[in-house]
């Protein structure tokens, strides 16, 4: 597969945590849970144009105990809720929830007694994805970036602690600087991206993918 001439002598070393973390970013299996409008967009997302199988998680369970992401696409309304609640206890851990469009997210349109107003007040959220409905290049950068969410998640209790006092002295490293995907596939755009994450330009970065000029001066709240 060509990965043997990358490894010095054949040997590859890495800790628990990162291999633990990879192979639960690698095996991702969604619920299928569609609840409106957005669920045909994540239904596109499955299909061969947009192709989920690249990440090995084309195929929805119709069982909560066989997925770890749940994926709530749509708005929730006041007598889905305890369903939805139900379903997320029955999957098993760890597991991750994805609230898709601005309607799952905080309830969107419909202000009302009816729809419950963001899908957080129900289970716990770890990505948001915006947008009425948003399409499945969306969908798919949101993925990404739940991979590599859970790529840098602590493993237990201690590891957490130490990483909340690192953040709290200053002396962590930028875990969250997220490659955009259309970067991630170009190696030379790959390779500019993380020179200029390394240097805090990621916002000068994108306004050079556009096309523009603008400068970014460092210190000058450039976002990142």
């Amino acid at each position: 597969m060509g990965l043997e001439e990358k490894l010095p002598s054949g040997v590859l070393l890495t800790s628990v945590e990162k291999l633990v973390n990879w192979t639960r970013k690698s095996s991702l299996w969604p619920a299928t849970f569609g609840l409106a409008c957005c669920a045909i967009e994540m239904m596109a997302s499955g299909a061969g144009r947009y192709d989920l199988a690249r990440f090995g998680m084309e195929v929805f369970r119709a069982s909560p105990r066989q997925a770890d992401l749940m994926i709530v696409a749509g708005r929730v309304s006041q007598k889905m809720a305890p369903v939805l609640r139900q379903i997320y206890d029955q999957m098993p851990e760890p597991r991750w929830v994805l609230a898709m469009g601005v309607c799952a997210s905080s309830g969107g349109m419909f202000n009302n007694y009816a729809i419950v107003q963001g899908v957080d007040h129900i289970v716990p959220v770890d990505m948001y994805l915006p947008g009425c409905p948003p399409r499945p290049e969306m969908l798919t950068d949101a993925i990404l970036k739940l991979h590599h969410k859970i790529q840098h998640e602590p493993l237990g209790a201690k590891r957490a602690a130490q990483q909340a006092a690192a953040r709290a002295d200053g002396t962590a490293p930028d875990l969250h600087v997220e490659m955009p995907s259309s970067v991630r596939a170009d190696k030379d755009a790959r390779r500019a991206y993380e020179q200029a994450a390394a240097a805090g330009r990621t916002g000068q970065f994108a306004i050079e993918q556009r096309g523009g000029n603008a400068v970014v001066l460092p210190g000058a709240g450039a976002p990142r």
